[in-house]
């Protein structure tokens, strides 16, 4: 196995920079492939850029979008939703970016049965199939791991995928923070088509209370055990990227996000050599 392991940038990382910024920031740090969100305010997508200028900008600074990050409540069908679905794999074919992620609903409040929320999950994957395919998008499926979540485990998501047939366009993204908040021991990396990477360094933080805002960049100390993870998932043929999505306001804060960003991607590489 190569010791060279491919990286991504998700705009979470610099959530403040224009779309352009943000793709002048992954070439700096020699990275060719980013995610963009449409959550982030006042940035593209949510400040309504054009599919046209989204794609331009990719190609000018030579980066490839791998993703489109997110589509929300996603496992929770309705008219509504399915709107929501065709416009963001329309807005991913005009941009050229590869996949739509692919989130379920994080809340208490909708909180059905066990086999009412799993015929839930299967429906929405057989009524997104089709909008994927029309659009030449593939879906990645993230299980959060949050209590309130209505999708928490892998396992589930690759069972629902194989129950509806749909592993032609569906594969789960394996989120380290995730993974360790769910409590999962199962990784997947033959199903795995992304994954995301951030680090947990305060060591008051029991796993039962962790959230978005203790997610910084992978670093020393790590109570998540990215590099484990990581060497998991390249030993069991992952050759995919590994996008760097850091929540915490005091990694958005830096004043020099590139240098830290190097910084973490360093790190892991020597840690990564020390491991092999």
């Amino acid at each position: 196995m190569s010791n060279n392991v491919s990286f991504a940038l998700n705009h979470m990382s610099a959530p403040k920079l224009p779309h352009r910024a943000f793709f002048r920031l992954a070439r700096q740090l020699g990275m060719t492939d980013v995610e963009i969100r449409n959550d982030l305010a006042g940035v593209a997508l949510a400040d309504g850029t054009p599919t046209a200028d989204v794609r331009a900008a990719a190609a000018a600074e030579g980066v490839r979008i791998i993703s489109i990050n997110a589509l929300q409540r996603f496992n929770h069908w309705s008219d509504a939703r399915a709107q929501e679905a065709i416009e963001l794999a329309a807005y991913a074919k005009g941009c050229d970016a590869a996949a739509l992620v692919l989130c379920p609903v994080n809340d208490t409040g909708w909180q059905p049965g066990t086999a009412a929320r799993l015929e839930h999950l299967r429906q929405s994957l057989s009524e997104l199939a089709p909008i994927l395919r029309q659009h030449g998008v593939r879906g990645l499926v993230e299980p959060l791991g949050f209590i309130e979540c209505s999708l928490r485990s892998k396992r589930e998501a690759i069972e629902a995928i194989d129950a509806t047939a749909t592993g032609d366009v569906f594969q789960v993204l394996h989120d380290t923070f995730h993974h360790v908040v769910a409590g999962e021991t199962e990784m997947f990396p033959a199903r795995t088509g992304l994954v995301h990477i951030s680090g947990v360094a305060d060591p008051k933080v029991p796993v039962s209370a962790m959230r978005d805002p203790h997610r910084v960049l992978v670093g020393k100390p790590d109570f998540i055990g990215n590099i484990a993870q990581i060497a998991f998932l390249r030993a069991g043929g992952f050759t995919g990227q590994f996008s760097f999505e850091p929540f915490a306001k005091e990694v958005h804060d830096l004043p020099d996000i590139a240098a830290a960003v190097q910084a973490s991607r360093a790190m892991i590489d020597a840690e990564l050599h020390i491991a092999a």
